[in-house]
């Protein structure tokens, strides 16, 4: 069933499994400030359970362009267009939010990005291959995030 997230009063809907609950729920509610302030756009997320198709598209390019494969459990996703770019989010039960961005006239402008929860570990599966920056968020305490080019066709 659809939720779509409230950035004014942080939810753990759908998120209580996490070790950092609080955090990843932080996290989510950052995204989804971000996009209605951005492009007015409400921010909603489905049980991973429903939604194959968008771990499918995100777990093909992450297996394609940098053979990646998380071991820890998604517990909701998102898969919506604003304007010109497509964007599929992946929230994982260790406090993983992965996105990707993909404009669908420049492929230019196409990248896979990696936000941490704060209290996580660096995922194994990007420990060595990535650094990770830090930003403050009130809704989500620390975040370090990452990035990398989608180089493919998706």
């Amino acid at each position: 069933m659809p939720y779509t997230v409230d950035f004014k009063e942080v939810s753990l809907q759908g998120l209580e499994s996490s070790p950092v609950a609080e955090a990843l729920a932080g996290l989510r509610a950052n995204e989804a400030r971000y996009f209605m302030n951005k492009y007015k756009h409400e921010f909603t997320v489905v049980p991973a359970s429903e939604s194959q198709e968008t771990l499918d598209y995100v777990n093909g390019i992450l297996s394609k362009e940098r053979g990646l494969e998380f071991a820890a459990k998604p517990l909701q996703t998102s898969q919506f267009q604003v304007e010109n770019i497509r964007f599929a989010y992946v929230f994982y039960e260790d406090g993983l939010a992965l996105n990707v961005m993909y404009t669908v006239d420049d492929p230019k402008k196409r990248a896979v990005g990696f936000k941490l929860s704060e209290g996580m570990e660096v995922p194994a599966e990007l420990a060595d291959k990535f650094k990770f920056a830090r930003q403050k968020s009130k809704l989500a305490g620390t975040i370090r995030g990452s990035f990398f080019v989608i180089k493919g066709e998706y």
